[in-house]
């Protein structure tokens, strides 16, 4: 728990200083409020960022059918409270690392980690703040109200929740990681496609689940994650790490290195849904 907090603590000194020359995006000036998103340089400039508010629309505006749709998936994930899946939400809100690497190594079929899988573990951090970095034109230009809030509820971390309330909704950035890094280690490793993806798909609904998000949040959210892997794909430094990370995963496979996380309680965990 120390360690954990100590990581946070760095986290948040390194607020304004990868980020210090953010300049403007199209239509809104992309201010990253969020300090999770400090762990790394990522590997695109600001101007590379798919930072467009035209891919995404505008979130659901009151009275309408997409803002109670959003509500209908709000009260299912409030069924979930004190279950195995909300524990996981939980775990899934940690965005500091090595958390994210933990979380997707089942999926992976090894355990990723700083010392025996280097560049897939890098490629993770650098990613998180790409894909994050990604949502805050929508973010800053809308500052929409999380479920939490307008409900006076809590969430499944209230460590978390001082952070939230002014950190804008729409879309989400979990998401948008979530299912960055799904698409991505499915490119490591295609054998495990499937897995990876989908593991990346209930990391964004994990948000919805902590009642952190709303559902259009994370739709949102996965929009803008597939947009920045579509950008990642002609950076050098990417493809480069890319390659070094299927390498390294090969000979992680053949070494026999397993996750060492419990698959099967995450297994029975994720077979939990809202619906």
């Amino acid at each position: 728990m120390k360690q954990r907090h100590k990581q946070l603590g760095l986290t948040v000194s390194l607020t304004g200083l990868l980020w210090s020359g953010l300049a403007l995006a199209e239509e809104a000036a992309t201010k990253i409020t969020d300090p999770h998103f400090k762990l790394a340089p990522g590997y695109l400039d600001t101007a590379d960022l798919p930072l467009r508010l035209a891919l995404l629309g505008a979130p659901p505006k009151p009275d309408s059918a997409a803002l109670a749709r959003d509500e209908e998936a709000r009260r299912a994930a409030l069924a979930l409270r004190g279950t195995a899946r909300e524990k996981l939400a939980a775990t899934d809100a940690e965005l500091a690392f090595p958390g994210p690497a933990n979380t997707f190594s089942c999926a992976m079929g090894v355990q990723i980690s700083e010392k025996t899988t280097p560049h897939l573990y890098t490629l993770m951090q650098r990613t998180l703040t790409d894909a994050g970095g990604s949502t805050y034109a929508g973010k800053n230009a809308y500052n929409r109200t999380r479920p939490f809030v307008v409900h006076d509820e809590s969430t499944c971390r209230k460590d978390m929740e001082p952070l939230l309330r002014t950190d804008g909704s729409w879309p989400s950035g979990h998401s948008a990681a979530g299912w960055a890094w799904g698409l991505i280690l499915a490119q490591v490793n295609p054998a495990r496609a499937t897995k990876l993806m989908t593991r990346g798909l209930a990391y964004g609904q994990s948000r919805v689940i902590c009642n952190a998000h709303w559902q259009s949040d994370v739709d949102a959210g996965r929009i803008m994650g597939a947009a920045t892997v579509a950008s990642l794909q002609s950076n050098p430094a990417f493809l480069k790490d890319l390659a070094a990370a299927k390498e390294e995963i090969q000979a992680a496979q053949k070494a026999g290195n397993k996750p060492t996380e419990n698959c099967a309680a995450e297994g029975v965990a994720l077979s939990l849904t809202q619906h």
